[in-house]
């Protein structure tokens, strides 16, 4: 096995967790905007105006890449780009009250299609799911913030005590 691998049991946790993600994604309707475009509506619902650089880390994206899908929330009037109240010379990209509007009518068809799928569960079946609610908000929090958050950056190793070497810059 290599040594790095992760165990079984966090495969099966890890998988379960694709599948409820690849069920959501299922019960979107319409599919019209990709899972980035919704994540990055998403992301500045919950955060607030983010500069570019900023969403393309947290979406894992390009530059490139987010510019051309702001330039289309833009265009379908979902987000928008605004001066950054701190730096004037820079924009940062914010959701408009139609983006929220979207977003809200999305969940609530997204919910409605989730409720009728537990319907159909046992009692405890859904009383499971809801106890495993608080330990997976949990763990996307923690994913985020560290996922989100610029690296530690370690210090410059101490040049005290050591000697020179010719010809190498001091």
């Amino acid at each position: 096995m290599f040594p790095d691998a992760p165990r079984t049991d966090e495969l099966r946790l890890a998988i379960g967790l694709a599948r409820v993600r690849s069920m959501m994604r299922l019960l979107e309707a319409p599919r019209d905007l990709s899972m980035t475009t919704l994540s990055t509506l998403a992301t500045l619902e919950r955060q607030g105006p983010r500069r570019l650089t900023e969403l393309a880390v947290i979406e894992g994206v390009t530059q490139p890449a987010m510019t051309r899908l702001v330039s289309r929330l833009e265009h379908e009037r979902l987000a928008e780009r605004l001066p950054d109240p701190v730096d004037g010379r820079v924009v940062v990209v914010a959701i408009t009250q139609h983006g929220r509007d979207e977003l809200a009518r999305r969940r609530a068809a997204q919910a409605k299609r989730l409720a009728e799928l537990l319907a159909d569960l046992s009692e405890a079946d859904r009383q499971a799911i809801a106890a495993a609610l608080p330990a997976i908000d949990r763990l996307t929090a923690h994913a985020f913030d560290s996922l989100t958050s610029p690296a530690p950056t370690s210090p410059a190793p101490s040049r005290e005590g050591t000697t020179p070497t010719p010809g190498a810059p001091a």
